[in-house]
């Protein structure tokens, strides 16, 4: 017995039958218990990978899945999906990108030295040092711009001044800290 082919024969058919209108589904699910250990191996022949035959018949019957009610003749459904196995793969095949190379030595990967820990914390400790020299307006305008990294216009709003002024006591404030022995060494 074939399932019946148009979407409205079919349901037409269940409904005169007694059944739910998923009946053409219901008979995907049995084909695909039935022939799925068969289409398993063509798709194993197709690739080298076991688990890339098994995505191969997965993408293969979803494309069978999504045209099973156009499938005129249920009895040739083997030679459908096994059409559909092949163009996937060739599909995949044309798709692929080449991004290996064989070659005799493996490329060594450039090692950049990590910065020595030591260094990093008293370069922070002579900044930290360099910022409480500041007057303590500048040093909360730096502060907030550069440590909170709040906006001119949220620093002003924070300390109650104007931006032009943000602007021109955090100027001064870094002319300072570019000018502090301590940090001279830094640059």
């Amino acid at each position: 017995m074939t399932t019946p082919v148009c979407t409205g024969a079919s349901r037409a058919v269940a409904a005169a039958a007694g059944h739910p209108a998923h009946v053409p589904y219901a008979s995907f699910s049995s084909y695909v218990r039935a022939r799925g250990p068969v289409l398993l191996r063509t798709a194993r022949s197709l690739t080298a990978n076991p688990s890339d035959a098994e995505d191969l018949l997965q993408t293969a019957l979803t494309k069978t899945y999504v045209a099973w009610e156009r499938i005129e003749d249920h009895r040739a459904l083997d030679g459908y999906v096994r059409r559909a196995l092949v163009n996937t793969r060739t599909s995949q095949w044309r798709k692929r990108k080449v991004d290996e190379f064989a070659c005799e030595e493996l490329p060594e990967q450039e090692v950049v030295p990590a910065p020595d820990p030591a260094e990093q914390q008293s370069l922070r400790d002579a900044m930290w040092r360099a910022v409480l020299k500041l007057p303590d307006r500048q040093r909360a305008m730096v502060v907030l711009r550069y440590y909170e990294d709040l906006s001119e216009a949220q620093t002003a709003e924070v300390l109650g001044v104007s931006i032009g002024t943000v602007k021109s006591a955090v100027s001064r404030a870094l002319g300072k800290l570019r000018d502090d022995p301590e940090l001279t060494p830094v640059r």
